[in-house]
């Protein structure tokens, strides 16, 4: 959440305790928005909505372990979800071609684990550990509520092979929702994530210097 969230927080808060009949303290408050607030408001919504309708848990107030829990399953379901558009697209498509999924998370994560040509290049005896591998690392930025940056597609072995020979390369394959993919594919960076620069020019700069410095009895 983010800080201008907090009164909408509070309100619900109130509202939620208020039907179980209970108040809620500043204290109790706090601790509430210290448990919550690394989650995005909306999935808090509908974890506490999911908690209300549960027929055995919702007799009960909530705590915010109850709703963490919520939030933990509502980050499974979407890894879940997530891995199984990438293994029927490995399966069905392959890696030969570049591709481009509906959800952008799934590209940071699959760039994260070495890319669409190295996920195709592994084993079925090592399947069930690359799902794994892919959940964590979905869930973890799901319940971090993190957004960050990604590739705007995924490149696969044709492509590889045509940038090294200077070929066209063929347009990605779209997977899910096409909408949602192109809005993927438009709002993506050809960025690395991991980005790196060599300082000789500047260590020469500065040596230079040095010297010049030491010329002049200085230093």
């Amino acid at each position: 959440m983010q800080t201008n969230d907090f009164q909408k927080f509070h309100d619900g808060i109130v509202g939620v305790m208020g039907f179980y009949g209970r108040s809620v303290s500043s204290f109790a408050l706090d601790v509430w928005w210290t448990a919550l607030k690394g989650h995005d408001l909306a999935a808090i919504v509908d974890a506490f909505n999911r908690h209300l309708a549960n027929p055995d848990a919702g007799q009960f107030p909530p705590k915010p372990a109850d709703i963490i829990r919520m939030l933990q399953g509502s980050t499974q379901d979407s890894a879940l979800r997530a891995w199984a558009k990438v293994d029927q697209a490995v399966r069905r498509i392959g890696t030969y071609c570049d591709v481009v999924f509906d959800d952008a998370l799934i590209h940071r994560v699959i760039q994260d684990m070495g890319g669409w040509i190295a996920l195709g290049s592994k084993g079925e005896d090592e399947w069930p550990f690359v799902a794994k591998e892919f959940e964590n690392r979905y869930r973890g930025f799901r319940s971090r509520n993190e957004y960050p940056e990604y590739p705007a597609s995924l490149m696969g072995m044709a492509t590889a092979h045509n940038n090294q020979k200077g070929f066209k390369t063929d347009p990605p394959v779209l997977i899910g929702n096409e909408q949602l993919a192109r809005q993927v594919l438009y709002g993506g960076t050809d960025k690395p994530v991991l980005g790196f620069k060599q300082l000789r020019d500047e260590l020469e700069e500065t040596e230079t210097a040095a010297v010049a410095l030491r010329n002049v009895g200085i230093g």
